[in-house]
């Protein structure tokens, strides 16, 4: 397939800046794909929508504020540097994405405040580099400075100031493992009374964690889908959640619910020779879209997904490309708000 023929317009309006309050108060479009029909409902009563045994499974990654705002050492130049991924906490070297890119070269120092500098050790790509922070990591003093000195990185097409409330709005309620550079935007949704009702009901949330990336935000540079290469992320899949996964697989009552895009990368990424889902620690580039054959995936959650975007391409491969335009239509005449901090819908 083309990139192109994942293109649509959606009004600015329907861009949500901020998310629902409190999060569980948003809409919830239910999506049939046998019927080819669409309802309307609020996420609140998610639960309603689980039997006993279901699984669901979350992405547990957590964001740092991976933003910094420096200046060159000898010319007080502005400089912005987008934190990647730690490549080796000991001698605290990260890759890294700066701004202007021209300007910054090897051996550069960087001054982020008194205390946090940087030297620029190696070029990855036209924008990317390898820095080493100098400063003491012990007890995760390092995170600590990045997260006093850091900015959220909020998705580009939020238009608006970031403001210190975005710390806690754009993380979710199961973040655990620091990595990502953006939220799962599934899991934003879900409030602690509302998986205490889930879980009451006996259904089982189970954790898998992945990284997202830098290339979160990076569009499809190629018309010609067979040619696009993700980036690879890091993801880890616990026995437990293979276990209880399994269990939902075989049974003929219950299902497995994706909670978003990431999980269904790590899931469908991590298959036995059976093609049950397996514990693992790896990394994963795998792009899905039409006419992918998912193979533990069952019930998908997810957001409203930017144009031509891999997100979108993937909730096509599940829901059957016509039938997905038919249901964004629907969206945009019924006004659900879309992207990270809009609405949702399960797709089953």
């Amino acid at each position: 397939m083309k990139r192109s023929e994942f293109s649509y317009e959606c009004p600015d309006e329907l861009v949500a800046e901020y998310p629902a309050d409190p999060r569980d108060s948003c809409r919830l479009m239910l999506v049939n794909r046998e019927k080819q029909a669409v309802e309307h409902e609020q996420f609140t009563n998610l639960p309603d929508y689980f039997r006993e045994g279901d699984v669901l499974v979350v992405n547990d990654t957590k964001v740092y504020p991976a933003r910094l705002y420096g200046q060159k050492k000898k010319t007080g130049a502005d400089i912005e540097v987008f934190l990647l991924r730690e490549l080796n906490p000991e001698s605290r070297l990260w890759d890294v994405m700066v701004d202007p890119a021209r300007k910054i070269r090897i051996g550069n120092k960087l001054v982020f405040d008194d205390d946090l500098t940087a030297e620029v050790i190696d070029n990855t790509t036209s924008r990317g580099r390898t820095i080493r922070f100098s400063f003491d990591d012990r007890n995760d003093a390092l995170y600590a400075k990045i997260r006093e000195l850091g900015e959220t990185p909020l998705p580009p097409y939020i238009e608006r100031d970031v403001e210190e409330a975005d710390y806690e709005r754009y993380q979710t309620i199961f973040a655990k493992h620091r990595g990502s550079v953006a939220a799962p935007p599934a899991g934003l949704h879900f409030t602690e009374d509302l998986v205490e009702r889930l879980e009451e009901k006996g259904v089982q949330v189970v954790p898998i964690t992945l990284h997202v990336g830098r290339g979160v935000f990076r569009e499809v540079g190629v018309e010609d889908l067979t040619k696009h290469r993700m980036d690879s992320e890091e993801f880890i899949i616990p026995q437990d959640t293979a276990d209880a996964v399994n269990r939902a697989l075989r049974s003929e009552h219950n299902t497995v619910t994706a909670a978003g895009t990431t999980v269904i990368r790590a899931l469908e990424s991590s298959l036995s020779a059976d093609e049950m889902l397996k514990a693992d620690h790896s990394w994963t580039d795998l792009f899905v879209y039409p006419e992918y054959d998912f193979k533990i995936t069952e019930r998908m959650l997810t957001n409203f997904h930017r144009p031509e975007s891999t997100f979108m391409m993937m909730a096509a491969a599940f829901m059957g490309y016509d039938f997905t335009f038919e249901v964004y239509e629907k969206a945009m005449e019924e006004e659900y708000r879309f992207f990270s901090f809009g609405d949702a819908m399960l797709i089953e």
